[in-house]
């Protein structure tokens, strides 16, 4: 089955992708970065460079530390970061959408050889 990805080339050094949104909803679904990191299998190290990343990529945070709750605090997204989530999957269908009978001719092309 053909697969196709998409990938937001912001700057010469910022990128938006799958994996990127994807720890966003995790960190949106579990309340904690490490939690989303967890999740995923990465370091903690590594999700947090993702999310400050991110944060110089659109000049504004994405992920804000939360207060309260039984444990203390965690994090949460920003409206930014919401928007950003939306907007990547709101892309993401249109471009597969877009391209579904391009990939189709092509696989149908493979599975000819």
């Amino acid at each position: 089955m053909p697969s196709l990805t998409l990938r937001l080339y912001l700057d010469p050094t910022g990128r938006l992708g799958p994996g990127k949104v994807e720890l966003l909803e995790q960190i949106a679904a579990t309340g904690s970065i490490s939690a989303a990191a967890r999740a995923m299998e990465m370091s903690y190290k590594r999700a947090w460079d993702l999310v400050e990343e991110m944060k110089d990529m659109f000049g504004k945070p994405l992920v804000a530390a939360k207060t309260g709750g039984k444990h203390g605090g965690g994090a949460e997204l920003t409206p930014v970061g919401e928007d950003v989530v939306r907007r990547f999957r709101d892309m993401e269908r249109a471009v597969h959408a877009a391209a579904a009978p391009y990939v189709e001719a092509l696989q149908a092309e493979a599975d000819a050889k």
